[in-house]
């Protein structure tokens, strides 16, 4: 693969990743501002967002100057197949059926609920509210903390941090964007979708990582990545199909 398509492909899961989780932080935030107050839910996401550029300042340097690449690559390349195999398991049990999809829709509504607030209308609190703060901290945080993952372990492992960020960076901006147009229509957003094709990125850069890590030399070098998503991808429509099958007479029992 040339060394252009390789950068392409590892920005390209950046995005999609980063955009997933900051679907998932926005919800959030549109919750807390509509219950609780936007000043306490924008300097929470703020507060959150400054907290974790300062981890990605002190870790990035560390990881690109300090470890060696072999080391680096098969710990980061473990943990990426790790984290994509999660990833995929709770894509193929909603596209079968056996687990809820995800809907910002209903997430925002639950969160809302949760802070005492309604859905008609922005509340009237405008000083600072500590639940409202927290709510959006703590979301902001951990969804930011998944990027952070994802930009340290795709741009680490091949010493593309600057690439990574960039692309995390990009995505953040067109999410917060599409959310200033449409508030809380999150629903569109087709993350089980995205979720599926992130998850087979980040398992085929763990596998590829974690192999060349430990002195595998794949055929065709970054050729193998488009190779492992390919062979991935079959394995995960496999499964899919096997599970609607074994699942199927379940649901006809239940409905009959």
């Amino acid at each position: 693969m040339h060394p252009t398509t390789s950068a392409v492909t590892l920005a390209v899961a950046v995005f999609l990743a980063s955009a997933v989780e900051s679907v998932e932080a926005l919800t959030i935030i549109v919750a807390a501002g509509v219950s609780r107050g936007w000043r306490s839910a924008l300097e929470g996401m703020a507060v959150a967002i400054a907290v974790l550029a300062v981890l990605v300042a002190a870790l990035g340097p560390a990881l690109v100057d300090l470890v060696p690449i072999d080391v680096l690559r098969t710990v980061v390349g473990t943990l990426l197949l790790v984290f994509g195999l999660q990833w995929l398991r709770k894509a193929v049990l909603r596209a079968v059926g056996l687990k809820a999809k995800h809907d910002e829709d209903a997430i925002f509504k639950k969160h809302v609920d949760a802070l005492g607030g309604t859905t008609g209308g922005v509340a009237a609190r405008t000083g600072r509210d500590p639940a409202g703060f927290a709510v959006a901290f703590k979301g902001t945080f951990l969804e930011g903390l998944e990027v952070v993952i994802i930009v340290l372990g795709l741009g680490g492992g091949d010493h593309q941090l600057a690439l990574a960020g960039a692309a995390a960076g990009a995505a953040i901006v067109v999410v917060a964007g599409v959310g200033l147009v449409v508030a809380r229509q999150l629903a569109s957003v087709p993350e089980n979708t995205m979720k599926t094709v992130v998850g087979l990125m980040l398992v085929s850069f763990g596998t590829f990582w974690a192999g060349e890590g430990l002195g595998v030399r794949w055929p065709g070098s970054d050729v193998a990545i488009l190779v492992l998503v390919g062979v991935y991808g079959v394995v995960t429509l496999a499964l899919m199909q096997l599970l609607r099958g074994a699942s199927r007479p379940a649901r006809e029992a239940a409905s009959a």
